[in-house]
């Protein structure tokens, strides 16, 4: 996203629109119509009180916390809930447990969004006389219309959002501006709906009502889109966010308004059974172009949920949370990546949730549990950041947590019966949580054993290797990743690949360090000559939404540095010099499998053996760092954390020796 696009400008909001608000912009579509339904009896207090607590929820979880709070929590203009964590981490290590759970969470309700959203547009047509018969919420030809919609939204990932992308502004601009008027003429018939904002409406629903307290499982549903607001920080710049929320929010509730205008202007007797107020408060010539409209704004907030799925695995990947998977780069736009088995993972998830559930109604039963998860896992992040990083008083800090804890809490508590409803979803859920906590604690677990030495130790051993001319040389430049983030040390392991096993004598050996750091777009590196034109270490300090492709990069530095005058990169044989052809590079890269030479306790044994099957799927070292292989060796290194101890092995004398002692 360009820079100038990030400032308050009347472009920035226009594009603000169609990337951030999609979500939450397109739940009037069903919302309204899940509260009429598990209300039971239509009547004034039902009404007024859905309203009051949509319009109070809409305040103080997404203006309050989101807009006003979380969106402070902005890391060098990024956002999300690593960008989060990556802010917080250094104030307790145990921080990246409610990270982890916050972004599977995220990810998972994810392949619910689309479907409801498309299916809730297109049932929109089942009014139009014309085609009442054949559009029939649930049944095949509308599943069709939106399985259909799906994989295409999906297939055109690959090519980026670079030519469509500049609609999505105007047309979300339509939406909204289509919401606020339908719900202004629906207010006019019924102007003493404005009394539903009063907060005391909301507390009588959910004390007075039957179900009351449980309705807050269907009011949930209007904030859904507040965490994906703030994951989208890094594409429009807070304040653009904070004054197009004004014109949003309007919308948003005139549109309500207007909803619960129309159900209270119809008479009492009125069969709500199956009515969608969104479409009922529709005049009747504009329905197929609000069908039209909806579904284009219900794509819009599927692809934006889809954009930040990519850059949240991106970011895990990075951070090391994730395995290392294809990441592809669709156009030249900063931030816009393609990650093609997140997308058919996702793509295969939203079928199945069309096919599982049918109708948006049925959906809605198993929409927000996850996500309130993912809000309460934010606010443990919040706290921190409030208290260390912004340094706000403990009294302030405490109060805001209580606040929303509180609320999320009970919105938890609310969502807990659609658990039975949702299990369809669990084992996308665990698995999600399950691979980033095993790779994360693997990671540490494997990390402990590396063992670091002096590398000026082996500056001579390394300078004797590279002038011995009976050993043959394996290459004119050897290039090793190290993970040592001090340049004096280098890991065991690497001295032994050089010298143990077959010695790999090179003219210029290279040790290439990565540093991930928490700016998210950081691209910088050192170079530290540790002995002249024999021993030279790169360091790249790369931001964590900046891929870390090392071939690419290297090659940058190798340019640099010739350019200097730095390096001379000719071919140092003598044959090929005198042409002056280019000198070879190799990298070796070392990777660990689990040794059979280890006693583990269970819970470690479990963590590691789970992190080693499920690295066979991951990408191989190779292809993550963009290494070419022809110009690459990869070595296994036997990784052993307990080496067995235990064992009892008794030296018996051969039968001759004794036979021929006895004779």
């Amino acid at each position: 996203m360009d820079s100038h696009l990030k400032k308050l400008s009347a472009a920035g909001m226009l594009v603000t629109l169609g990337i951030i608000f999609g979500d939450i912009g397109t739940s009037p579509l069903y919302v309204f119509q899940v509260l009429l339904k598990e209300g039971g009896h239509v009547d004034v207090p039902l009404v007024f009180g859905s309203i009051s607590c949509v319009f109070w929820t809409l305040t103080l979880q997404t203006t309050f916390k989101y807009i006003f709070i979380t969106l402070q929590a902005d890391n060098k203009g990024e956002g999300g809930i690593f960008s989060l964590y990556a802010l917080v981490r250094r104030y307790g290590k145990w921080l990246a447990i409610p990270a982890i759970i916050g972004a599977g969470t995220l990810l998972a309700d994810g392949i619910i969004t689309p479907p409801i959203s498309v299916t809730s547009a297109i049932e929109g047509l089942s009014l139009v006389p014309a085609l009442s018969h054949a559009i029939v919420p649930g049944n095949n030809l509308i599943l069709g219309i939106v399985i259909g919609i799906i994989i295409l939204l999906f297939f055109f990932q690959q090519f980026g959002t670079k030519i469509v992308g500049s609609s999505f502004g105007p047309i979300m601009f339509c939406w909204f501006l289509m919401l606020s008027i339908l719900g202004f003429m629906q207010i006019l018939n019924y102007p003493a709906i404005f009394h539903a904002l009063n907060p005391m409406y909301g507390i009588h629903l959910l004390i007075d009502h039957p179900h009351g307290f449980w309705l807050l499982g269907a009011v949930f549903l209007c904030t859904t889109g507040a965490e994906a607001l703030y994951s989208d920080l890094g594409h429009c710049g807070r304040k653009n966010i904070q004054v197009t929320w004004m014109f949003v929010k309007t919308a948003l509730m005139l549109n309500y308004l207007g909803q619960g205008a129309w159900v209270l202007s119809q008479h009492e007797l009125y069969n709500f059974e199956g009515v969608n107020p969104f479409f009922a408060i529709v005049p009747h010539w504009f329905l197929i172009p609000s069908v039209i409209i909806a579904t284009m704004a219900t794509i819009i907030a599927s692809q934006a949920l889809i954009s930040g799925s990519f850059t949240l695995i991106s970011e895990a990947v990075s951070m090391n949370f994730w395995p290392k998977i294809t990441i592809k780069y669709p156009t030249n736009i900063r931030g816009q990546i393609y990650i093609p088995s997140i997308n058919w993972l996702l793509c295969i998830g939203c079928i199945a949730v069309s096919l599982y559930f049918k109708t948006a109604e049925a959906m809605t039963a198993a929409y927000g549990f996850s996500i309130t998860i993912a809000m309460l896992m934010t606010t443990i992040l919040m706290y921190y950041f409030m208290r260390y990083v912004k340094h706000w008083p403990i009294w302030l800090v405490a109060i805001i947590a209580c606040i929303f804890i509180f609320v999320e809490f009970s919105f938890l508590i609310a969502n807990s019966v659609k658990i039975v409803k949702r299990l369809f979803f669990l084992v996308f859920e665990v698995g999600l949580i399950f691979t980033m906590f095993i790779w994360f604690k693997a990671r540490k677990i494997t990390n402990r054993f590396l063992t670091f030495i002096d590398l000026k130790e082996q500056i001579p051993i390394l300078k004797a290797l590279s002038e011995d001319q009976l050993i043959p040389k394996y290459c004119t430049h050897l290039i090793y990743l190290t993970k040592a983030n001090n340049s004096r040390q280098i890991e065991q392991k690497i001295i032994y690949s050089i010298f143990s096993r077959k010695p790999k004598r090179a003219d210029v050996y290279w040790f290439i360090h990565i540093d991930i750091v928490d700016e998210p777009y950081t691209m910088e590196y050192m170079v530290e000559e540790l002995e002249e034109d024999k021993i030279i270490r790169v360091e790249f300090r790369l931001g964590f939404r900046i891929q870390p492709r090392v071939n690419v990069l290297f090659r940058k530095v190798v340019e640099d540095m010739v350019a200097n005058k730095e390096i001379d990169i000719t071919s140092r044989y003598d044959s090929l010099n005198k042409f002056n052809l280019a000198a070879d590079f190799r990298f070796v890269i070392m990777e660990k499998f689990l040794s059979y030479e280890n006693e583990f306790n269970l819970k470690d044994g479990f963590i590691l053996r789970s992190y080693f099957a499920i690295k066979k799927l991951a990408l191989s070292d190779t292809k993550a760092f963009g290494l070419d292989t022809s110009e690459t060796s990869v070595e296994k290194i036997p990784l052993i954390v307990k080496p067995v101890t235990s064992i009892h092995l008794k030296r018996i004398t051969p039968a001759r020796t004794v036979e021929a002692g006895v004779h």
